[in-house]
């Protein structure tokens, strides 16, 4: 197939997966069509197709309402996964860890500010990251079990799409209702504090299932090569370069290898759960890799990529001197492809995590789009140049012939 047809294929895989308005979060309608899409191309192509499925949450908001001695208006907006809530109850207000060592919060209405708020707090069980700092803040919480938590933020230069305020809890397994709100409105509701406050946060969660979606070419040899991208993305996000146009890359990869032997066995890989807060796609999968991991010659993460405005980037992580030799001398002199920073938010690292060597594929300019396009509905398919998931995508091939022979060296004791 020449690069023009599978251009315009691509870019016609991009636009259907960035169809639903709603985005792709995890168990969404959006998010299964976007996973029976992969299934059912690769299906086409003549892989022999896999699906692990799991557990996980859905959850919906009608926006939040916030009044204090039922005349003061205050802005207000729903923690991503929070359970929502009726309360009318006194205001307390804490700005640090001490503050919420010596108040008594049981039963009121709970303004944090200040230092409690100048990071997104992690998920109290999420399994790759988790300062004890932030573990620290939510037990406390837990155990003052006020009746519901409004945060006071500004920015946080860490979360993409450079949200400000940002959402301080983003937990589907903390239970307290929380809301989150502006420095100015934080200040506000402290100055008021003992007076009562009405809160209401209209949002609900459910019970739903994901899936990963898995496409195995080639022979069941020992060695191996993993390309992953991920299905999911944040609500009402079309998710164009986080991450369609890395699924769009796996899907060209497929069409590529519909009718030749790689070199070695090629695993592709649609994750699900990476923009979740309790990512079980990701750890399913390394539940299920843990077997099979040290026969992965690299693992390939392709996230983030087709910017129209510049090149793409790759990073290797892990990666034994003679195997990056050989990536490097299979990617000189590409047009549009140059050698990035390393980067520290991608599904890459799992991989990682199980001694693997890694490759990650991004834009150049990614820094500059996580903050100001990831995770917002600039996120759009014209943003993407299909050209660049061709050649990402011969790139990729090329790769698997380039690590072949290097074998799958043992895992780091």
């Amino acid at each position: 197939m020449d690069n023009e047809l599978l251009a315009v294929l691509a870019g016609a895989y991009l636009r259907k997966l960035c169809s639903d308005p709603e985005g792709r979060p995890l168990g969404s309608p959006g998010n299964l069509a976007a996973a029976a899409v992969m299934a059912d191309t690769w299906t086409v192509q003549g892989h022999r197709v896999e699906s692990h499925t799991f557990d996980c949450t859905v959850w919906q908001e009608d926006g939040a309402a916030l009044t204090v001695d039922g005349r003061t208006p205050v802005d207000a907006r729903p923690s991503p996964y929070t359970l929502g809530c009726d309360v009318r109850a006194p205001l307390v207000a804490a700005s640090t860890v001490g503050d919420l060592c010596r108040i008594r919060a049981h039963g009121k209405l709970l303004v944090l500010r200040g230092d409690l708020t100048r990071e997104q707090l992690m998920p109290k069980r999420f399994p790759f990251f988790n300062p004890p700092r932030h573990r620290a803040i939510l037990e406390t919480l837990e155990r003052l079990r006020p009746a519901a938590i409004v945060a006071a933020t500004d920015r946080d230069p860490s979360l993409a799409g450079g949200p400000s305020p940002f959402a301080l809890i983003e937990d589907g397994d903390f239970d307290i209702p929380s809301a989150f709100t502006t420095v100015a409105e934080g200040a506000r509701l402290a100055s008021l504090e003992a007076h009562e406050a009405h809160l209401e946060i209209r949002a609900w969660r459910a019970p739903a299932r994901g899936r990963n979606v898995l496409a195995h070419i080639g022979g069941d040899g020992t060695d191996r090569v993993t390309m992953t991208a991920h299905l999911d993305t944040r609500r009402k996000t079309p998710g164009a370069l986080d991450d369609a146009a890395g699924l769009v890359t796996l899907l060209l990869v497929g069409h590529l290898l519909a009718d030749r032997a790689p070199a070695l066995a090629v695993d592709l890989v649609a994750l699900n759960g990476e923009d979740d807060y309790a990512v079980p796609g990701e750890r399913l999968f390394l539940e299920r890799r843990a077997a099979t991991c040290g026969a992965t010659a690299l693992g390939i993460n392709v996230d983030g990529v087709g910017d129209r405005e510049g090149p793409s980037a790759f990073s290797l992580y892990a990666c034994p001197a003679p195997m990056a030799e050989r990536v490097r001398s299979a990617l000189e002199g590409r047009a549009d492809m140059v050698e990035g920073e390393h980067w520290h938010q991608g599904d890459h690292h799992l991989f990682v995590l199980q001694g693997r060597p890694a490759l990650a594929w991004t834009s150049s300019r990614a820094n500059d789009l996580l903050a100001s396009v990831v995770h917002t509905a600039a996120d759009r398919p014209e943003r993407v140049d299909p050209r660049k998931l061709v050649a990402l995508a011969r790139a990729n091939v090329d790769l698997v012939e380039a690590v072949a022979g290097h074998g799958a060296a043992p895992p780091p004791q």
